[in-house]
């Protein structure tokens, strides 16, 4: 809880804002639990601004600008509960008035810069938890020309047949923490995008969690239709697009910054040859293993040969785990894997959310071997270069016991 003393800077932030920003404020306004807000600019703020937020509470704000016009919105006072995944109480920023197309999701007391919209709608959302710690949030909305926006914001629409998209401050410092840019590129119906980065330097983790550059397919942030998350220090392959829209995502968190990128795209017509890079969360090499399911393959007796120590060196990952999800499609089997632990990690694209952790594999013959929906399993096998697991008809497979867990933390430290 924040005292008194809270409020004679905060009064005094309002003031500021009405004097300096428009539309002029009479008097400090009252700020409720979200709204629908239209014209050339406005304020919005968190419930009872600048007093104590509420617990429990999910706010929506829905903001529209003239047609014509993209929306604007700065952050003048920020103060959340703080967590570096943002997963107790969070304001997320969407494009448009429909939970798709996230611009970024903010906690804590860090100001992001300003975030801009593709087109003349934003929302706003503020969630709570029953545990509340800050005065909230008050942020400014303003209408901007598409063209006018220069080097002053990062990411909106890109539709010339060729152009460059760069992190902030790209190439004189780093770019700021607590950033999110999206960049949509939208090529004629018949045309496809090809893009490429120049140079690349995102802070370099494992699993891409804290600063990364999405690619996606189409016009959404959707992991359906993700071609890849990078970071580390070395370029992403070349990238096609499947379709004539491509949505790009860059995040920083609110510690560690790098270099930026540069990057630069260009229209080509569906006619050509076009290879899509796959999914890698890393910058580490990978396998490039990529199979399909052929009667031949998939025809074989569905055997596992071997033990637990013999299949260790010779698999990319090991791990044990329960199956969450799987989804047949083809002749394949997409699964969805929570790791109850992994004893060997190899270039295997992790997810977290909070604490829990999983793993996405591909049973490249669906019925071989046969995974079971909440079963929990030992899994080794390969990884593809897009950072799935790869099962074939003779993976080492088995279901897993309490009793496997003394041998598997022996291979843990083994040396291959």
């Amino acid at each position: 809880m924040r005292g008194a003393g809270a409020w004679a800077p905060l009064c005094l932030l309002l003031v500021a804002a009405a004097q300096h920003s428009r539309p002029q404020l009479s008097e400090r306004p009252v700020f409720t639990c979200g709204g629908i807000l239209t014209g050339e600019s406005g304020f919005i703020g968190s419930e009872g601004f600048p007093g104590v937020y509420p617990p429990n509470s999910k706010c929506t704000w829905k903001i529209t600008v003239p047609e014509g016009k993209v929306v604007v919105l700065n952050f003048r006072f920020i103060d959340l509960e703080s967590d570096n995944l943002c997963r107790y109480d969070f304001v997320d920023v969407y494009n448009g008035h429909a939970n798709g197309q996230r611009i970024g999701r903010f906690c804590g007391t860090f100001r992001p810069g300003a975030l801009v919209s593709s087109s003349n709608k934003m929302m706003v959302q503020m969630i709570s938890d029953a545990n509340t710690a800050g005065n909230g949030f008050m942020a400014m909305f303003s209408a901007a020309e598409p063209n006018e926006r220069g080097d002053q914001y990062c990411g909106g629409l890109l539709e010339r047949p060729s152009g460059s998209f760069k992190t902030p401050n790209w190439p004189d410092r780093d770019y700021p923490a607590g950033v999110t840019c999206v960049w949509h590129i939208v090529a004629p119906k018949n045309q496809l995008i090809e893009l490429k980065f120049e140079k690349f330097d995102v802070e370099r983790d494992n699993y891409c969690r804290y600063d990364y550059v999405a690619v996606f397919n189409g016009g959404e942030i959707n992991d359906a239709e993700r071609i890849g998350k990078y970071c580390g220090d070395s370029p992403p392959a070349p990238i096609v697009s499947e379709r004539n829209e491509l949505l790009i995502q860059f995040l920083s968190d609110l510690s560690l910054t790098a270099d930026g990128f540069i990057g630069h795209y260009k229209f080509r017509p569906k006619k050509l040859p076009t290879t899509t890079a796959l999914p890698v969360t890393t910058t580490f090499p990978v396998s490039t293993t990529s199979l399909k399911p052929t009667v031949a393959l998939c025809q074989q007796k569905c055997r596992r040969s071997g033990t637990l120590g013999s299949n260790y060196c010779s698999s990319n990952f090991v791990l044990a785990g329960t199956v969450i999800t799987t989804i047949p499609r083809g002749g394949s089997l997409h699964a969805t894997v929570s790791i109850i632990n992994i004893y060997k990690e190899g270039n295997l694209a992790i997810q977290q959310a909070g604490k829990n952790m999983s793993a996405k594999v591909l049973v490249v013959c669906k019925q071989c071997p046969l995974l079971r929906r909440g079963l929990n399993y030992i899994i080794m096998g390969q990884v593809g270069e897009d950072g799935r697991g790869k099962i074939m008809p003779n993976s080492f497979i088995m279901m897993f016991k309490t009793k496997n867990q003394k041998l598997l933390d022996a291979l843990k430290n083994k040396q291959c």
